[in-house]
């Protein structure tokens, strides 16, 4: 049975230079454990912190508005002792109106920085509504999380990731007193139309970029690799 425990992966009673065969059985032996219960974090480790809702996303774990609120305001530091909420939007949304303390991370270059800022416990990702961008976001972070630690599995920097449901669409609505400035520019602005064209550009060309830079240098998913639980 592999299972993980204090930043250190255990394989049965053995800890170095396991078998590509062994090494098998173990990823598939963690992958059980975590499929086997959904309320543990992605390395296994421990249970989620926060109350998760039914999200748009069946392969994420959503927390509501309201959640999220009673995390600014301290209600659950007994259990997080760090966060940050990630804001995916385009920088004239944010501007207009983001979560306080959020960071406005849209593009992947952005996201993958993080995985060298790992001092937090707890992610929360959103965009105007949570229904794209953030998820996009997120699941890029994981996929290149288990990349990174492949050799490591089912260990993750972010094991703990959230999806604020219905983004800052809905949080606005409910805490707009949480949010700086208090006031709500949607991506859609017709005042705005210019960005929105430039900040697409410029996320897909980089997103290409940084796909044909993987492509020609080689990198691919392992066989092993891709049966992984996210």
């Amino acid at each position: 049975m592999a299972f993980y425990l204090n930043e250190q992966i255990f394989f049965d009673d053995n800890c170095v230079n396991i078998p590509p065969t062994k090494r098998q059985k173990t990823v598939c032996d963690a992958n059980s454990v975590l499929a086997g219960d959904t309320n543990l974090i992605a390395d296994g480790s421990s249970c989620y912190s926060l109350p998760t809702v039914p999200g748009k996303h069946k392969d994420l774990k959503s927390i509501s508005p309201e959640t999220l609120t009673d995390v600014l305001c301290g209600r659950y530091s007994y259990v997080i002792s760090s966060f940050r909420v990630i804001d995916c939007r385009y920088p004239y949304e944010y501007d207009g109106g983001h979560i306080k303390s959020a960071e406005n991370r849209y593009l992947h270059s952005m996201i993958e920085d993080l995985l060298h800022q790992t001092s937090v416990r707890v992610l929360i990702f959103h965009c105007e509504f949570s229904q794209e961008r953030g998820p996009a976001m997120l699941r890029h972070l994981r996929s290149k999380d288990r990349q990174m630690n492949t050799e490591n599995y089912p260990a993750l920097n972010y094991p703990e990731i959230y999806l604020l449901d219905s983004g800052y669409n809905s949080f606005f609505g409910t805490s707009s007193d949480l949010c700086d400035p208090i006031d709500y520019r949607p991506m859609l602005h017709s005042d705005f139309s210019p960005d929105l064209h430039h900040y697409r550009r410029v996320a897909d060309v980089r997103h290409f970029r940084s796909k044909s830079k993987s492509w020609s240098s080689g990198d691919r998913t392992s066989r092993l690799s891709r049966k992984v639980i996210f």
